[in-house]
């Protein structure tokens, strides 16, 4: 038995992804899908097209939530940090490992106000609350300070746009054979260079359909 799979964290992940797949955003829907792509690929512009998307989840899939809480265990992970908390979601998966592998600090950045409060909520709800610090704000501010001296697991699930930047904020506290979990990576093409590039000091392959996972060697 896991954390994971008992109450209260179990039914609540099932509460939350059934709300999450019926959440809509008339914001989004009257845009373009190239205007779309346009803002998710603008580093000026985000901030913008995830204030249109407030309305929505954005979570991860239960897969890749499991994948998340499976990688965080077998990396015995003490020390997290994730870019996009959204409601929560993904971050009570890592929270969830770091209580089954004996405590930890999950730092998670969001600059969305009104999900910082539901995160705290879903958190708090699912017992998790106490391992997790949410930095409410522009991740390139929250994440450049007060960080781990060596982290374990770095989650990149925010503004696309931005992954390589928050990698490069954290890199230097990347501890050898550090994981990093790039959620939808295929639409961050200098990301991908970036770790793809074996002279950067990592290794990494795609995994699943739009997951790039990377190890700091």
């Amino acid at each position: 038995m896991t954390t994971l799979t008992t109450a209260p964290l179990a039914p609540l992940l099932l509460r939350l992804f059934e709300e999450a797949a019926a959440a809509t955003s008339p914001a989004i829907s009257e845009l373009s899908s190239d205007e779309r792509m346009r803002l998710i690929s603008s580093k000026t512009e985000y901030l913008d097209l995830y204030g249109r998307l407030k309305d929505l989840w954005l979570p991860v899939s239960r897969e890749a939530g499991t994948l998340l809480y499976m990688l965080a265990r077998s990396c015995r992970a003490q020390t997290i940090i994730e870019f996009g908390t959204s409601f929560g979601i993904s971050t009570l998966h890592l929270a969830a490992a770091l209580r089954d592998n004996g405590g930890g600090r999950l730092i998670t950045s969001e600059f969305e106000p009104s999900k910082v409060r539901r995160a705290r909520e879903n958190l708090t709800a699912g017992g998790l609350i106490d391992l997790v610090d949410i930095r409410e704000g522009d991740a390139l501010q929250t994440l450049s300070v007060d960080l781990p001296e060596t982290i374990d697991l770095l989650f990149l699930d925010g503004a696309k746009a931005l992954y390589r930047d928050i990698l490069e904020l954290v890199e230097d506290h990347l501890r050898p054979g550090a994981l990093i979990v790039a959620d939808n990576a295929d639409v961050s093409p200098d990301y991908l260079a970036r770790v793809r590039t074996p002279a950067a000091g990592y290794l990494s392959t795609p995994f699943a359909d739009d997951i790039e996972l990377s190890m700091r060697v």
